[in-house]
């Protein structure tokens, strides 16, 4: 299922350690669960923070499929993420590389292969998903550049909130902008929507009211859709985990 919206959303991590990668995680289960393919892509190349939520060989990774591998089909480097929910799927796609392949995929070309790497993906999957770091290199403006969506991720703190000022200029410097702000570990004055801590691993809102409420709002928020756990299956009808 698509909407007319858009179906490619990069979430960019308005300063590092936002916990972006977390909150990809868990949209992405969320809208999964919803009956949705979803494809995460991972454009944080320094952190390889997504390749942590998967187990098994990685080979090829994302980096490969736009250097060394770049005439091989999107597939062959996706993953399925483990979900307790039978309604859809999350492939992701992690970068998982030596430091000589990282640093040629950040190369001016290699960025222009990830956009097709994009498309590609938003071609077979109903929502695309970009684990984005801050805007500062060729990758984060090929990931924001083929978006539908953006959203800024900033933790709810002082220097979170001057981030998001920082990263909408940085935005509109090469002539894109924020549709949404997403905050994390508290309640930011200029988010629109809030994913609260949590001591239950990833994704959270397979399992826990709060945070699959808080997912919930962040969907609305980044694609303009409705998605109502309760109704998922996942919980009962007031709320209450069902177990598993």
């Amino acid at each position: 299922m698509t909407d007319d919206i858009g179906d490619v959303a990069a979430l960019v991590g308005a300063t590092g350690g936002a916990g972006t990668t977390r909150l990809t995680v868990e949209l992405g289960a969320l809208l999964a669960s919803d009956g949705r393919a979803v494809a995460i892509l991972d454009a944080a190349f320094a952190t390889q923070g997504l390749s942590d939520y998967l187990s098994g060989r990685i080979d090829p990774d994302l980096t490969a499929l736009l250097t060394d591998e770049r005439e091989a089909p999107l597939q062959e480097g996706l993953l399925e993420f483990p979900l307790d929910t039978d309604a859809g799927r999350m492939a992701c796609l992690p970068a998982f590389a030596p430091f000589e392949r990282l640093a040629r995929a950040k190369s001016p070309a290699a960025a222009q292969v990830f956009e097709s790497r994009i498309d590609a993906a938003a071609a077979a999957f109903d929502h695309v998903l970009v684990d984005t770091p801050p805007v500062a290199a060729n990758q984060s403006v090929a990931a924001v550049n083929a978006a539908d969506r953006i959203a800024l991720v900033a933790p709810a703190t002082t220097h979170g909130r001057d981030a998001v000022q920082r990263m909408d200029g940085r935005l509109a410097d090469i002539g894109v902008e924020a549709d949404a702000v997403v905050s994390t570990r508290g309640e930011l004055s200029v988010a629109d929507a809030t994913l609260p801590e949590t001591d239950i691993d990833a994704p959270a809102c397979l399992s826990e009211q709060p945070t699959a409420s808080a997912t919930a709002d962040v969907a609305a928020a980044v694609f303009d859709i409705a998605l109502s756990p309760e109704e998922t299956g996942l919980f009962g009808s007031i709320g209450e985990f069902v177990s598993r």
